[in-house]
């Protein structure tokens, strides 16, 4: 991976956790082949790797994420002890 674009990435994103769980599913998409939303974003160049690739995607805005929500207040989702919430990734 290019520390450069780490630390690009983790200026955006704000957390080195999220950051990885956000990459990491990227990653996962990237790799699954077909077509759609396993196909890069971003222009590519020659010898950036799918870690890269997901990296650049963050920076440039190209996919973002949202915390998924417990429920409106007063819900039983929302009286429920709260579990942490997983970041999603989201493609355009």
């Amino acid at each position: 991976m290019n520390v450069e674009l780490t630390r690009r990435a983790l200026e955006k994103v704000g957390n080195p956790h999220v950051l990885v769980n956000l990459v990491s599913r990227r990653v996962r998409q990237l790799n699954s082949g077909g077509g759609g939303i396993s196909r890069p974003l971003v222009q590519e160049d020659p010898g950036m790797g799918v870690a890269d690739i997901a990296l650049l995607e963050l920076i440039e805005d190209k996919i973002g994420y949202y915390f998924e929500d417990t429920g409106e207040p007063g819900s039983k989702a929302a009286e429920a002890p709260k579990r942490k919430r997983r970041p999603r990734a989201v493609t355009p």
